[in-house]
């Protein structure tokens, strides 16, 4: 008996982990939605910035935590290109999960 009951709780730990875990990880669908912005820039081959001078980085099917890493950091102000600063500074911190969820999601062309 003791058994049963000990299975059933690990199953219910489980299955909070498996709830808990989704809930805080980002909704691609959202993320499609709030990347518009970002392929102004990233989505447009061979696009480089003209101040300073250098290329865009490709960002569809980056890793997810370091978009995530990296957009909180132009948040923060911790990275500072101006552009992605005013970008990151109006998104949440569910926008940000949303947004990485979808781009790592990507499979990047050539």
């Amino acid at each position: 008996m003791i058994r049963l009951h000990t299975l059933g709780l690990a199953g219910a730990l489980a299955l909070l982990a498996t709830v808990s875990a989704h809930a805080e990880g980002g909704d691609k669908a959202a993320g499609r939605t709030l990347v518009y912005t970002c392929a102004g820039c990233h989505g447009v081959p061979g696009y480089a910035n003209a101040y300073p001078d250098y290329p865009v980085p490709k960002i569809a099917g980056q890793n997810e935590q370091y978009i995530i890493t990296a957009l909180n950091e132009y948040k923060s102000g911790d990275r500072t290109y101006p552009t992605m600063v005013a970008q990151a500074q109006s998104l949440t911190d569910q926008n940000i999960k949303d947004i990485a969820a979808y781009l790592s999601s990507i499979t990047p062309t050539k």
